[in-house]
């Protein structure tokens, strides 16, 4: 969600910060600003719009300073404007908030009690008005940060430079992440590691509590209650250089076709291709799967689709009963957890916040927490007992490709995994099941040269106002998240059904102007898919029928157009399938004209609830 960079340091810092929010353009924002000390006050510029817009600023009136702070927002409370913009500021605090100040109201009213003036809409302002009044009371930056932050209630990281004190930044965190980076003459904060990675590859992460006190490379962390903390210095994996489209011409585009590329560094973690075997080096997350009593998986967005496919591979392999739900309604429906359960929590970025207050829940309540994520850094992944590593790489484009399927990459490994601990699958069957897991980067490959059709296809149908999309089995799921890719990056309405589903309602939207894809690979449900694809067919709807050359021939004619995949095992369907839907999703969008990498009103880690 939001960005938020912090230097202090030796040179003018301004320049530098843009440079470092650009970094975090991939997460989604409308908004953007950057707040120095020039002279010991406190100056800001500030822009609606991309960063290109907040550079146009800078070059008409240049930021000095050497001590500074920046943001992307995404907005909340509030348009995105230039008064909602961060920093927040009074004569004596600036500030850059991620996350949500639940009793901003409250707070605001006692504040402009006291003659605090607001200028914004935004809950955030109130951070600095609240800062300033323990300033005005005699506090130090630090204590007053401190005092701050624990009459703040919600999801928050908070970076923060004060008039008069030169090099000082204080952050704080709870709930939403914040970096701590250690330079040889400069100190940094950042929303996460990436951020930070052209300044520096040594990295603290700040606990729920904490506030941190940069003075140039002296930095000192404290906890909730201000006493000194230590906290782990890790060296960062985190690339120092841009990622770019690579001659492509989104990163969503490039993020679909690096898919047998990062499938395939998945696939090495977990398997032994020589033994044809797993080799999970997170061997307590077979032990927990073993003894499990039951499995809740829960994720937001399309990795909760990832979940919902892996609950099909655990049930049918592991024969290991699976609950799975949104973390937006597991962590608030009070969920009974069984002794000697396990849960499963995805996330690519690591810091969703619904599905961090999830597993939080379910830890809390003695279960075995299990992470599949794409940042080894993140605050998921260090929360969990076991963290399972997606090896992704950095995902730009906010419409998640490659994640989705390196996620059922390590969720088909863990199925198998757990299936042969828990006495379900012999060795036979476990190899046969990673033959074909091994092909699917094959597979994938096999099947991009299609694109020019896909692309042909995608033109006629960006017409469309309203698509379906229609599966069974883990074909299901893969509907919902074709539905879902459509709708993020065309605008067009779509909605993802169980195939079976459709005489009980969704039948009724059915006409010449309504595309319905079908997923129906040759499988031992495809011919009830194609009965339902008659059903739809018999009045009037549009087909298009994603199948293998099998499938194509025996559902016979009538279908609007066809897109053959390659066959494949059922088991790595998903995974094959899942491409020409992301496919069919771009070249709908590019179509229309839309922001693919960045569309409007999303962010690429929804770090608020």
């Amino acid at each position: 969600m939001c960005g938020i960079v912090g230097i202090s340091g030796t040179r003018d810092t301004a320049p530098l910060i843009v440079d470092a929010l650009r970094r975090l353009e991939y997460r989604g924002y409308d908004s953007a600003g950057v707040a120095t000390l020039v002279d010991g006050r406190i100056e800001r510029r500030r822009s609606p719009g991309k960063l290109s817009q907040l550079d146009k600023v800078l070059h008409e009136r240049p930021l000095p300073g050497h001590t500074g702070i920046g943001h992307t927002r995404w907005a909340t409370h509030g348009a995105p404007t230039e008064t909602n913009a961060h920093p927040h500021a009074s004569a004596r605090v600036a500030i850059v908030h991620n996350g949500i100040i639940e009793n901003f109201r409250e707070l605001r009213a006692e504040l402009i009690g006291k003659g605090h003036k607001f200028e914004s809409e935004t809950d955030s302002e109130v951070c600095a008005h609240l800062v300033t009044d323990y300033l005005n009371r005699g506090l130090s930056p630090k204590d007053a940060a401190l005092e701050a932050t624990r009459q703040l209630t919600g999801a928050f990281s908070l970076a923060m430079l004060f008039a008069g004190h030169e090099h000082l930044l204080v952050g704080a965190r709870k709930g939403a992440p914040l970096a701590v980076g250690f330079g040889d003459n400069e100190g940094y904060l950042g929303s996460d590691a990436f951020a930070l990675a052209p300044f520096t590859n040594r990295v603290s992460y700040l606990e729920d509590g904490d506030v941190v006190v940069v003075d140039g490379p002296d930095i000192a962390i404290y906890d909730s209650e201000g006493r000194p903390a230590n906290r782990e210095v890790r060296i960062t994996s985190a690339s120092a250089g841009l990622v770019d489209k690579g001659g492509y011409r989104h990163f969503m585009l490039k993020e679909i076709h690096e898919q047998p590329e990062v499938i395939g560094h998945t696939l090495a973690h977990y398997i032994d291709p020589a033994k044809l075997a797993i080799k999970l080096p997170e061997s307590d997350a077979v032990r927990a799967l073993a003894s499990a009593t039951r499995l809740t998986i829960s994720a937001c967005g399309t990795a909760f689709y990832a979940g919902l496919i892996g609950k099909y591979w655990f049930e049918r392999f592991a024969r290991l009963a699976v609950e799975a739900d949104v973390a937006s309604e597991l962590r608030y429906r009070d969920p009974v957890y069984p002794e000697k359960g396990a849960a499963l929590f995805i996330s690519q970025s690591g810091e969703t916040a619904d599905t961090l207050a999830a597993l939080r829940d379910a830890k809390a309540q003695g279960q075995t927490t299990l992470a599949v994520v794409n940042v080894p850094e993140s605050s998921i992944a260090r929360e969990a007992d076991v963290v399972l590593p997606t090896f992704a790489g950095p995902e730009i484009g906010v419409a998640s490709t490659k994640a989705f399927t390196c996620q059922l990459t390590v969720l088909a490994a863990l199925a198998i995994a757990a299936g042969k601990a828990r006495g379900h699958l012999d060795a036979a069957q476990e190899q046969g099941l990673l033959t074909a897991l091994l092909e699917a980067p094959r597979q994938i490959v096999d099947f991009l040269r299609q694109e020019p059709k896909i692309e042909a296809l995608g033109a006629e149908m960006a017409k469309a106002r309203d698509v379906l999309y229609l599966g069974r089995g883990v074909n299901f799921p893969l509907a919902m998240e074709g539905a879902l890719k459509l709708k993020e990056i065309s605008y067009i309405h779509a909605e993802g059904y169980a195939a079976g589903e459709m005489k009980h309602g969704p039948i009724a939207l059915i006409d010449e102007n309504v595309p319905v894809i079908v997923l129906a690979p040759h499988d031992a449900v495809f011919e009830k898919t194609v009965s339902n694809m008659q059903e739809v067919m018999a009045r009037g709807g549009k087909v298009v029928l994603i199948s293998d050359a099998r499938g194509i021939d025996a559902a016979g004619d009538g279908a609007w157009a066809t897109i053959q995949v390659p066959e494949c095992h059922p088991l790595i369907a998903p995974l094959v399938y899942a491409v020409p839907v992301q496919l069919l999703a771009y070249h709908m969008a590019l179509a229309k004209g839309t922001d693919v990498d960045q569309p409007r009103n999303l962010a690429k880690s929804v770090t608020v609830e």
